[in-house]
């Protein structure tokens, strides 16, 4: 693996977490409502994981940004590269979050 690699599966794992964390965490004051609603349908479980997967890419992207010229292309390459394939695996991924 290398080091972007392991960085955006880094970023990645982070991103999600509040995914998985937001059903059991407990509502913070100014906290809207709706971040503590399970989405009840694998529809909306699936709606919610791409927007994720996309806040994923974006910081990824950000932080591909401040790396040297040298390394930022192949960065954002695997930044967009780990971003298809999530899209692609986003059903099983969505599983994996909400087993049955």
């Amino acid at each position: 693996m290398t080091i972007h690699t392991t960085f955006l599966a880094a970023v990645l794992a982070c991103s999600l977490s509040p995914f998985a964390l937001a059903q059991t965490a407990s509502p913070q004051p100014g906290d809207p409502a709706r971040w503590y609603q399970e989405d009840s349908t694998a529809q909306a479980q699936l709606r919610t994981l791409r927007k994720e997967i996309a806040a994923a890419l974006a910081e990824a992207k950000k932080a591909c940004r401040l790396e040297p010229s040298a390394t930022r292309t192949a960065c954002l390459k695997d930044a967009q590269d780990t971003y298809r394939q999530d899209m692609a695996n986003a059903e099983k991924l969505r599983v994996a979050a909400h087993p049955q």
